[in-house]
């Protein structure tokens, strides 16, 4: 059942990246045929697709993350004995969620002090807009926490094919 709670928040994740880029996409291509098929432009239209990105950005990291496609440098651990890369693991593991809550915690903070100023062409409070960082960060956050258990046990299968192979 929890792997099924899993697939589905990671499902949902994706389905929101994906009508939020897709989204932006028809937005940016309207504004581009209208500017070159009327000569005019949407005036909100560079702003939706830059307030976009950002929360895309944000709301991906944490697909991004459980995929291994941010930078990582395992050359210490794969140096170390079994035991001493589960416990670099436990360590980096704790350093990462620290982060990622000391960044949820920063996220709000500014989204906060941001709540009096207005985007120019939306009029939308950018409270909104810097809200994708600490949502983007709790994100990261529960995708860090799903997938803590597997990134432990790699040191134990690396040590285990090595002891068969």
């Amino acid at each position: 059942m929890f792997g099924r709670i899993e697939r589905a928040f990671v499902a949902l994740n994706a389905t929101v990246l994906v009508a939020l880029l897709a989204g932006m996409s028809v937005i940016v291509g309207w504004n581009v045929a209208g500017r070159y098929l009327t000569g005019n432009s949407l005036t909100w239209a560079d702003e939706v697709a830059r307030y976009s990105m950002i929360w895309l950005t944000f709301l991906g990291s944490g697909l991004a993350l459980r995929e291994g496609a941010h930078a990582a440098i395992t050359n210490a651990q794969d140096a170390l004995p079994q035991r001493g890369q589960i416990v670099l693991r436990g360590v980096i593991l704790a350093v990462v969620f620290a982060f990622f809550a000391f960044m949820v915690w920063v996220g709000i903070d500014y989204m906060n002090r941001m709540s009096v100023q207005k985007s120019a062409a939306l009029r939308v409070p950018m409270k909104w807009i810097y809200a994708a960082m600490p949502t983007g960060f709790a994100l990261m956050i529960v995708h860090l926490a799903l997938i803590a258990p597997a990134y432990l046990r790699v040191g134990l299968q690396h040590s285990d094919e090595a002891a068969i192979g």
